[in-house]
């Protein structure tokens, strides 16, 4: 995704705070699919961000959905009607949901377009997602494997009276039963708040 050219390297609008989000949401869930073997790793790409070695994918068609995708996101949260974004990892033969990223955005409404940048540089910011990216990756580490073929569902929670649009569907909540929670962290460019968690069945649970 291109680069915002609405930040300046100290201070931030909303518009490019909007894009910033965006593209973090990107390369997050991008590097989500690696770790969690949604596929398979030949498809993924080396790509430096953030300070961070990071896989993007090659797959034209996971490119295009997910640049289609965040593009919708960005307006949204350019018009300030994100609540929250999720994503599911459910089986593929039950669609059962095995791991549910829950990414919580708050929004300073007091901010518009019409409003002064704020002091904000862009390497504190990438320093906080730089954060939450990490640990996303090392949750590898305590999540239970997926020992079944998986797919993943990506979830955009907005203001109740928006209109859905074209090729998007409404969708249930998408919870686990029997699940551990754990609060990962969050990451802020002083206008978006991004919090992140991560929940998961339990073994025992199955």
């Amino acid at each position: 995704m291109a680069g915002t050219q609405q930040t300046t390297k100290n201070t931030i609008t909303l518009r490019g705070s909007s894009e910033t989000v965006a593209e973090f949401f990107y390369y997050g869930i991008n590097n989500l699919l690696y770790q969690r073997g949604i596929y398979p790793a030949e498809t993924f790409t080396r790509c430096d961000m953030y300070k961070l070695p990071l896989l993007t994918t090659t797959d034209e068609e996971l490119k295009t959905y997910l640049t289609s995708v965040m593009e919708q996101l960005k307006e949204w949260l350019n018009q300030q009607i994100v609540q929250k974004v999720v994503v599911t990892i459910s089986t593929e033969g039950t669609n059962e949901v095995l791991e549910r990223w829950q990414f919580d955005i708050e929004c300073d409404k007091s901010m518009t377009h019409d409003s002064k940048p704020r002091e904000k540089s862009q390497s504190e910011i990438h320093k906080g997602i730089q954060a939450v990216i990490k640990q996303i990756t090392a949750s590898v580490t305590f999540l239970p494997l997926l020992e079944t073929a998986c797919k993943f569902n990506l979830l955009i929670y907005t203001d109740k009276d928006l209109n859905t649009p074209e090729k998007w569907e409404e969708s249930g909540p998408s919870l686990i039963e029997h699940s551990e929670e754990v609060r990962l962290r969050s990451f802020t460019t002083s206008i978006h708040k991004v919090d992140a968690m991560v929940s998961y069945k339990l073994m025992d649970g199955i």
